[in-house]
């Protein structure tokens, strides 16, 4: 039963789901008007929405002001917090979840980790606490578009953060995590199921018949493994932004 509120919609049993970072805008930059207006003219086909692993601060600076106005859903922290229509859905706390002790143990484990590695440059914000997550960067989130640049390219060679990701998994074994490696310069902490899977709990009252989603990082140990590869939905891996545009004006002809 399609929900009366998209029924005005072309498609209004169709939802399509975009990751942000390296989907909708450059990493950590802004989206380009070809994007927003592409998104503008496939939202008039069907409903649309958005979720990433930032918070709803990042988003807006990303995606611009009127975010919660310009999708139907928007999903922050993989859907711990969600809008539909602009109204707030029910959100989680990851503290709760994990308690203070553990969070301790895991902080302190993390911030000695990050003082005894080799790296060219450090900057600031290398562990960053989320309602839903922690967010960890090695070079830290105040690094300049610049220098993330520079940091993927010693990633790559290095594998920073995947070593950085076995060592946690050693060392808390006894906890539910999962380690998502995503974007240019830093990975997720969060408590298994609540990757970006987590976000399709608050779809599914809408009964939609197909959910796509856009991503980049799809392969195994990126950010969006979990939800291009579920079951519930039609997944397609993006190169960039372009990419996603393109990729939109084939299936739904939107030219």
């Amino acid at each position: 039963m399609v929900a009366k509120e998209f029924e005005y919609k072309e498609k209004p049993d169709v939802l399509v789901l975009f990751d942000v970072d390296g989907t909708l805008t450059p990493a950590r930059l802004t989206i380009s008007d070809e994007v927003r207006n592409t998104l503008a003219k496939l939202r008039k086909k069907c409903v649309i929405g958005f979720v990433g692993g930032s918070d709803l601060s990042k988003q807006l600076e990303q995606l611009g002001p009127t975010v919660l106005n310009d999708f139907d859903y928007a999903f922050s922290e993989n859907g711990l917090t969600a809008y539909r229509l602009g109204e707030k859905l029910a959100s989680q706390s990851f503290i709760n979840w994990i308690g203070e002790e553990e969070y301790n143990k895991l902080a302190v484990f993390v911030l000695k980790y990050l003082s005894e590695i080799e790296l060219p440059k450090r900057r600031g914000t290398f562990l960053e606490f989320r309602n839903g997550m922690i967010n960890v960067s090695p070079i830290g989130r105040n690094a300049s578009t610049e220098e993330r640049n520079e940091f993927e390219r010693f990633d790559k060679e290095h594998q920073v953060r995947a070593k950085f990701v076995e060592a946690l998994k050693k060392e808390f074994p006894h906890l539910a995590l999962t380690y998502s490696i995503g974007g240019q310069i830093s990975f997720d902490v969060f408590p298994t199921g609540w990757d970006k899977t987590y976000c399709l709990q608050h779809v599914e009252a809408d009964g939609f018949k197909e959910i796509h989603f856009f991503g980049d990082k799809t392969m195994v140990g990126g950010n969006d493994y979990e939800i291009y590869t579920d079951s519930r939905t039609i997944g397609h891996s993006v190169k960039s932004p372009d990419d996603t545009v393109r990729i939109l004006n084939e299936i739904f002809e939107l030219n």
